[in-house]
């Protein structure tokens, strides 16, 4: 997306202007509405529209095209983004748009509405025989202010990432095996001053990832680990943030459904958000000494599969019973965490899309976050909350253990009940991180989406990048 300062919007461009609830016309839109003033309210009560948050009305004269966003009875910085998005889908063909959305007096207005439109502008077709010929959008920012430039700059960046991060999470399995995965991560950081290190079979067995390794044994196409760091001189912290990257879960020997299988394609999301992040991270130049670690393997039941009953031992010399082999991703994350916590970060964060009792607790939009702490779970909330991406915090209940007890292991990597299975698994998880301040991020939910929704594409959503980019800035306070 290109985006430029303008003083009046270019001929025959339109123009996205917001309005608040009763038809209040927001900042920016009082002299756009009475240039239409004649057709508009003819076109609002065709409409039912109001000003509530996430209407649209696009009012044409001879001259003049006109798009009304609602933004409901308080605008903030994720209201503009969604209806950024949402003024985009409603002109969806039209190659440049101006707008007077970041005029409107609130924190991160600007980034915001940038973010929105061109989130919403992402499209993905890579695999159609005769792709839809579209310019990316041009957009015009009305009454830019001062250092409009280097704001914009920074939200392409997040721009960029959150599409490269769909773009992997919408890849046909066929063609991300890990290694391949870990290529396309490898080029796209190539432009970066990101070191990249490639963990595989051999390395992985002398480094005891017994985790990874144990659940991409039933694959021809091995597992791999791949390290990403961003150092800076003087960092003011150090972040580590680690990803499931289960770039196909059949769910092993105890194979999923067949109509379970087919969104499984998007199980690497967390480790897509993780090598996005990090790419976004280096650009920005966030000064935070980040690593990424992306744990990635494909579980399928071939020959040499695991088995449930089989023990595995982790990184950190803990060892876990194979129950339920659907039950991979805290495998491979345990081996990606211990390796993480040695370091011994002033924070450890993971992104998985770890269990389906999160989805059905929180639904499709919003993640659950566990934490062995009260600052962890702070930081981390506040971080989403910027980046306007949601999230729930749940409880980490000790007692909940039992349901991972083993009678001939350290613990179970699957719950003895239906009931809790999100805090058994990052009960489980939690074993890993040594005493390191930990937060985890389940985005079943979020991380692959079943329809469009304004700034947000069906499919992956690309989910967790702006919160890690968030949190590394404000570590960097």
């Amino acid at each position: 997306m290109e985006v430029r300062a303008k003083k009046a919007a270019s001929a025959g461009t339109p123009i996205v202007v917001g309005m608040m609830t009763d038809r209040r016309p927001a900042a920016g839109a009082v002299e756009m509405l009475a240039s239409v003033e004649a057709v508009a309210s003819a076109v609002f009560d065709a409409l039912g529209f109001e000003g509530k948050a996430g209407q649209t009305a696009v009012v044409t004269t001879s001259d003049r095209t006109v798009v009304f966003v609602g933004l409901g009875d308080e605008a903030d910085a994720e209201g503009l983004r969604v209806a950024a998005g949402t003024a985009r889908n409603a002109v969806k063909k039209a190659e440049t748009v101006a707008t007077t959305l970041h005029l409107i007096e609130i924190d991160g207005a600007l980034p915001a509405v940038v973010e929105g439109f061109g989130l919403a502008d992402y499209q993905y077709q890579s695999y159609l025989s005769d792709p839809e010929e579209r310019k990316p959008l041009t957009l015009e920012i009305l009454d830019a202010p001062k250092g409009w430039k280097s704001v914009v700059s920074d939200s392409s960046a997040i721009i960029e990432a959150v599409a490269l991060a769909r773009d992997l999470v919408n890849t046909p399995p066929r063609d991300k095996a890990p290694l391949d995965l870990a290529q396309r991560a490898t080029d796209a950081a190539s432009d970066t001053s990101l070191k990249v290190e490639l963990w595989k079979v051999d390395r992985l067995r002398k480094e005891k990832m017994g985790g990874i390794l144990g659940v991409g044994l039933g694959s021809h196409r091995p597992p791999c680990l791949l390290r990403l760091t961003h150092t800076v001189r003087k960092p003011k912290a150090r972040l580590a943030i680690v990803g499931k990257g289960i770039t196909f879960d059949s769910g092993g020997l105890s194979i999923k459904p067949s109509n379970m299988m087919e969104t499984m394609k998007s199980d690497m999301a967390g480790a897509a958000a993780v090598i996005a992040a990090m790419i976004a991270i280096s650009k920005l130049g966030i000064p935070v000494e980040v690593t990424g670690y992306a744990a990635l393997a494909e579980n399928l039941p071939g020959g040499g599969a695991q088995r449930p009953g089989d023990v595995l031992t982790a990184r950190n010399g803990k060892t876990i019973e194979v129950i339920n082999t659907d039950a991979e991703g805290r495998l491979v994350l345990a081996d990606a965490l211990s390796l993480a916590a040695e370091s011994e970060p002033d924070l450890i964060l993971d992104l998985a899309t770890l269990t389906g009792a999160c989805k059905v607790a929180l639904g499709e939009k919003i993640a659950g976050l566990w934490s062995n702490g009260v600052e962890p779970t702070e930081m981390v909330t506040a971080a989403a909350a910027a980046a306007g991406e949601r999230i729930w915090p749940m409880p980490q209940p000790a007692d909940y253990w039992s349901l991972i007890e083993s009678d001939i292991a350290d613990m179970r990597n699957s719950s003895s009940s239906r009931y809790g299975g999100a805090m058994a698994a990052t009960l489980l998880l939690e074993q890993f991180v040594a005493d390191v301040p930990w937060a985890h991020l389940d985005i079943a939910g979020p991380a692959f989406m079943s329809k469009a929704e304004h700034y947000i594409p069906k499919g992956g959503t690309g989910f967790g990048v702006r919160t890690i980019v968030e949190l590394a800035r404000s570590m960097a306070e």
